[in-house]
């Protein structure tokens, strides 16, 4: 089949990468893609948003399956203009889109239909006073959500009142997130361990991808600004078998049935990010896609006919023969540019990706080509994911930042403890 992906992060690439394996596939196209995906892909010059481009190009070169990378153009409706226009396409509809495109749409669908989430309260625009009453009587610290989509940095943990008080006051009244902030969540604070759990779903029937954990803070210790994530580790062994089936069983088979109840059946990706607390699992946020840098480790421990699971399930009929796990971890750790999630500078010339050792990617994030080169074209600009068969963890890591000691450009920042809390718990005495 002829596959397109859209997008251009590194998990776009991790996607490409793995159809490319695919024995049901004989073409795949990225758009807009980037300098990594154009060793692998044919790249479309299409914005992920320009849907009336999309759907001509697939029309025109007669795409079996287009599969969506960004939260974006899916919040847009991409899925309803290509179902119009008799194109199969992995995502959920727009309507269903909103679990991620409203954080007070999917706070409200938790509570009508019994899902765990933290206790919050919506305000809108008109609401500041309110807010202010609110976060006043309330006990800190408290978390702060932009409504809409702010590329992963709409949420904001504020120590005190004061600062969830400015935090409201700079979404609702100073337009700090734009559109996204005109509606705004103030929510408990919830202690724990969070983690993703994601599913491939036709709407009815699940199968899950094995449970990650990202690492959202910009420097180590989970110090700093939040980012689009800095790096993640699969699987994570803070979700037992047992916590993986009472995730399944009070939080993904309560949010299925309640789409279906509701009319907006959900295909495609579902990502859970999750907060495991003393109380049990908790639903933090839903993604309507896989995450990023989630994917660069899940998808790479997906064995089976990737393409065939994708498009089976966006037909509504899951083909749960085209799924199996691979052995082992995966350990994807970002290089992102001097200044990252701030200012940047990019156009840095990128060395050592030629010489890279068995079992390690080089996932593209934000890269272009000049010439013989390689630079810089984003905040974040490499995710290096070493996928260990039949490894121990502690091992994947190791090779991982092996590999990123391979990289070097100008400005090269990234986090020396992905994975830790990890061994941390894998070390730790029984204490049975």
């Amino acid at each position: 089949m002829k596959v397109l992906v859209v997008g251009s992060g590194g998990r776009e690439h991790a996607l490409v990468w793995r159809l490319r394996q695919s024995p049901s596939v004989s073409h795949v196209y990225c758009s807009p893609g980037n300098a990594g995906i154009a060793q692998q892909a044919e790249l479309v010059s299409l914005n992920a948003t320009d849907i009336d481009g999309l759907v001509a190009f697939a029309t025109q070169e007669r795409i079996d399956l287009t599969v969506v990378g960004p939260e974006q153009p899916l919040v847009m409706g991409i899925v309803d203009r290509f179902a119009a226009a008799g194109l199969t396409i992995f995502g959920p509809t727009q309507a269903a889109a909103r679990l991620e495109g409203s954080k007070a749409f999917a706070k409200e669908f938790m509570q009508r239909h019994n899902i765990p989430t933290p206790r919050y309260k919506t305000f809108r625009k008109n609401q500041r006073d309110a807010a202010v009453r609110f976060i006043d009587g309330a006990a800190p610290p408290l978390v702060v959500k932009a409504d809409g989509l702010a590329a992963g940095k709409g949420v904001l943990i504020c120590e005190t009142r004061e600062d969830a008080n400015a935090a409201v006051r700079g979404m609702l009244q100073g337009n700090a997130f734009g559109a996204a902030g005109q509606t705004v969540v103030v929510e408990e604070f919830l202690h724990g361990e969070e983690v993703s759990v994601l599913i491939i779903t036709d709407g009815t029937r699940a199968v899950p991808l094995p449970p990650a954990q990202d690492h959202k803070r910009a420097l180590d210790d989970d110090r700093g600004k939040n980012t689009g994530g800095m790096g993640a580790y699969a699987p994570a062994p803070v979700v037992d078998d047992a916590l993986l089936n009472r995730i399944h069983r009070e939080i993904i088979e309560p949010t299925l049935a309640g789409m279906r109840a509701e009319g907006s059946p959900y295909r495609g990706c579902l990502y859970c990010g999750l907060m495991v607390t003393d109380s049990g699992p908790k639903v933090l946020e839903y993604n309507c896609r896989f995450g990023d840098p989630e994917a660069q480790v899940v998808v790479p421990l997906l064995d089976g006919d990737f393409a065939r699971l994708l498009l089976s399930a966006a037909q509504g009929a899951l083909d749960e023969s085209a799924y199996a796990l691979r052995d082992g971890s995966a350990v994807c750790i970002v290089l992102a540019s001097a200044g990252y999630p701030d200012e940047y500078t990019t156009g840095k010339r990128i060395s050592g990706l030629d010489s890279l050792p068995p079992g390690v990617v080089a996932f593209h994030a934000g890269t272009k080509r000049s010439g013989n080169d390689i630079l810089t074209a984003g905040g974040r600009v490499l995710g290096m994911t070493a996928v260990g068969d039949g490894k121990d963890l502690a091992s994947t890591i190791e090779i991982a930042y092996d590999a990123v000691g391979m990289i070097a450009f100008e400005g090269m920042q990234y986090r020396r403890d992905i994975g830790r809390k990890a061994l941390r718990r894998l070390h730790a005495p029984s204490t049975q």
